[in-house]
């Protein structure tokens, strides 16, 4: 598309876009419920309180139907040190998880199945 046909398709739509304005204005709808936030921003400054007071004042129960609050937080079970002895070092690791680097070595060289025979917890 050339610029000049692209200047004139913006062009046409801002034309269109402030026309829409333009009616919205005009709106008496529109008109009566920016008196009413201009009106209710001025009452809540006044007395010092912000919309989310007001919000609580009315529906104290809201904060807890939130949808980030309504779903029970799982508590996550703790894991079980598990401890594995080298029978062939004699050396012990204490481990929650498999993420334990000798413990994954041991797996690697020994095998998982061997290293699980270890375990003595």
């Amino acid at each position: 598309m050339s610029r000049l046909a692209e200047f004139r398709k913006l062009e046409q739509q801002l034309a269109k876009q402030l026309a829409e304005l333009e009616s919205m204005k005009n709106d008496s709808g529109l008109k009566k419920e920016m008196e009413f936030e201009s009106k209710l921003r001025a009452l809540l400054g006044e007395y010092g309180f912000s919309l989310r007071n007001v919000i609580n004042l009315l529906d104290p129960e809201r904060n807890r139907r939130s949808p980030a609050t309504t779903a029970p937080k799982s508590v996550r079970k703790a894991r079980n040190v598990k401890v594995y002895k080298n029978p062939n070092t004699g050396e012990l690791i204490e481990s929650k998880g498999g993420n334990h680097r000798k413990l994954k070595e041991w797996k690697i060289e020994f095998g998982t199945a061997v290293v699980e025979s270890w375990r003595t917890q």
